[in-house]
C-alpha cells in the first residue's frame, strides 16, 4: 500500500513550542498532533516516533548523526585497537597514520618489550 504524508510535520521552534503545549499526551499523541504519520489509501494511520523524536532532539540542539558533508566516505574511525592477524602480523590502518600525519616513505624504529612494541620515528637524515 502506497502511503501519502498528510501534511508538512514542524521542526526548530515551532515543534518544542507545540510539545510544551501537549504535554499531558503520550509520545505517540505528540507525534501525531505535530504531524509525524502518515495516512494509507485505504485511510490507515501511521505514527513516525523514530522521526518525531529525532527531529525533537536536533529542535533542541543533539544531532544524532553528522550532516553528510562532515562524514567520511569509505573510511572507518579509529578504534585504537588492533589484533594479530592470523598470519601474525600488526596492521596498523590509514586512519591512524592520518591522523598523526604520517607520510609514505617515513621510518621508525621498534622496540620491543615484555608485553608491548614501541614505535619511535626516526629522523629523515638517520
Amino acid at each position: 500500500m502506497a502511503k501519502q504524508q498528510q501534511h508538512e510535520p514542524l521542526t526548530g521552534a515551532a515543534l518544542r513550542q507545540k510539545v510544551k503545549t501537549l504535554a499531558t499526551l503520550s509520545k505517540t499523541q505528540k507525534a501525531k498532533a505535530c504531524g509525524y504519520y502518515t495516512v494509507s489509501k485505504g485511510g490507515g494511520e501511521r505514527v513516525n516516533l523514530m522521526q518525531f523524536l529525532q527531529a525533537l532532539l536536533e529542535a533542541e540542539g543533539v544531532p544524532l548523526d553528522r550532516p553528510a558533508a562532515e562524514r567520511e566516505r569509505g573510511s572507518r574511525r579509529a578504534s585504537y585497537r588492533i589484533a594479530v592477524q592470523a598470519n601474525g602480523q600488526l596492521l596498523i590502518g590509514a586512519a591512524y597514520t592520518q591522523q598523526i600525519g604520517l607520510q609514505p616513505g617515513d621510518t621508525f624504529e621498534l622496540v620491543l618489550g615484555r608485553k608491548h612494541i614501541q614505535l619511535k620515528q626516526l629522523d629523515p637524515v638517520d
